[in-house]
Parts: C-alpha cells; structure tokens; sequence
C-alpha cells in the first residue's frame, strides 16, 4: 500500500518515480512498525540501497560517453543517418523493455512470493508460475493503461529528444539495466533512463538540459522511500486495529 500509493500519486502528477525505492520504503515502514528496527537486515538493506544509489550515476555516465562515441563515429554523415536511428530503435526500445522486465517486475514477484510464504501458503520461498504471469500481465497491462504524462516528461521535458538522443539513452539504459539483473542487483528503472537520458543531452551540450525539471524530479527521488514507509506504517497501524 504504501508504494502503490505513492506510484498513483507521482503518476498523476507526471513524475517519473522509482517503484524500487516505493518498495524498499514500503517494506521498510511495514517491517519497523510490526516488529521494530531489529527486523531489519542491514547487510541486505545496504547492497540494496547501494545498488540504487549507483545506478543513477553510472548510468548518466554510461549515456554521456556512449553519446560521444555515437557522435564521434557519425561525424560527416548526411541528415539520412536519422533514418538508422528510427528503424534501429525497433531493436533497442525491445531490448529496453526486455531490461525493464527482468529488474522491475523479479522485484513484485519477490514482495509477493513474500507475502505467500509469510502468510503459511508456500512450504519455501519458491516462486509459483501463477504469480510470474500474474506479474508480467500487470506489468504489460500498465504499460498500455499507463497514459501518457510521465512519457511526456521523459520524453520532451529535459531537452527536445532527437532519434541519436533515444538511440544512445535506449542502448546505455538496456545494458545497466539487464546488467544489474545478471548479477542479482535490483536497479531503479526509472533513474537509470532519466539519468542516461540526461547524460546523452549532457554530451551534446550541458545547458541543453532543463536542469529545473531535473531538480523538481530529484525531489521527488528524495521523497520516496519516507514517504512510502509513512504510508506504510499508517496502514499496518489502521490493519492491526481492525483485525
């Protein structure tokens, strides 16, 4: 509850915030207020929060020098070269996707296959076929309902996004992401894109970039995993009155 509430929240507002950090601050809220700061398992907390935490920066930087090499090797070339770049992004926005699901959708199978073991329905913490289709229809269904003010921000609010700048920020966002999930590393989706795409505009021209916008969605990166512990809390404190 306390990441959902915070997602819908930042989803009508069109801020492209993380479900990772939703997460962690859900589970967070909830675990303290059940049983206190001693259920928390601070060497998994702290890879977590460190995985999160880089992920950002790496991935401005992987944008901005992949976004130099792209501009290094296309020197000279015609106009017609952005004709490459719309038909390659068939390729990369499906790697992209592909990424997206093997992090962020692993992550809700996780919570859930919690909540199932937890609650005495499985016998080991094995993940049930049902609950991995369960979390890739959701995840296709919200992509399609989602609508259309976080795409806005994403893509015409930093800077105006030309086919090299998509190319570039796809290709750099695919590789950390399905990276990250190789090793085991839940990254946020949402900033490795922003931060790529900032670090693509960045390499063409830093003042390219509405740093405000940045700055307004930094707070809001901030804000997340308070604010939907804080939820969280509340909830398991209204849940545990009632039941």
């Amino acid at each position: 509850m306390g990441a959902i509430v915070w997602n819908v929240l930042t989803w009508l507002l069109g801020i492209p915030s993380s479900s990772s950090h939703a997460l962690i601050g859900g589970l967070l809220g909830a675990a303290i207020t059940g049983h206190g700061f001693d259920a928390i398992l601070l060497p998994g907390l702290t890879k977590v929060l460190l995985t999160l935490l880089i992920s950002p920066i790496v991935g401005m930087l992987a944008g901005y020098f992949l976004m130099k090499l792209v501009l290094f090797l296309a020197r000279g070339a015609s106009p017609r070269i952005n004709v490459f770049f719309k038909r390659a992004q068939i390729v990369t926005a499906t790697a992209l996707a592909l990424s997206h699901g093997t992090n962020d959708a692993q992550k809700t199978m996780g919570i859930i296959t919690m909540g199932l073991l937890a609650g005495g329905v499985l016998p080991g913490f094995a993940v049930p076929t049902w609950v991995i289709i369960a979390c890739a229809a959701a995840m296709a269904l919200g992509s399609v309902m989602g609508g259309w003010r976080i795409i806005h921000t994403m893509g015409g609010k930093f800077y105006r996004i030309r086919p090299v700048h998509s190319f570039t920020s796809q290709i750099a966002s695919a590789a950390m992401i399905l990276g990250a999930a190789l090793i085991g590393g839940p990254v946020s989706t949402t900033h490795v894109v922003s931060t790529t795409i900032l670090g693509v505009g960045s390499a063409e021209r830093v003042n390219k970039v509405r740093w405000g916008v940045v700055g307004q969605i930094m707070v809001a990166w901030l804000l997340t995993i308070p604010i939907s512990a804080l939820v969280a809390m509340i909830c398991y404190w209204i849940i545990e009155r009632i039941i």
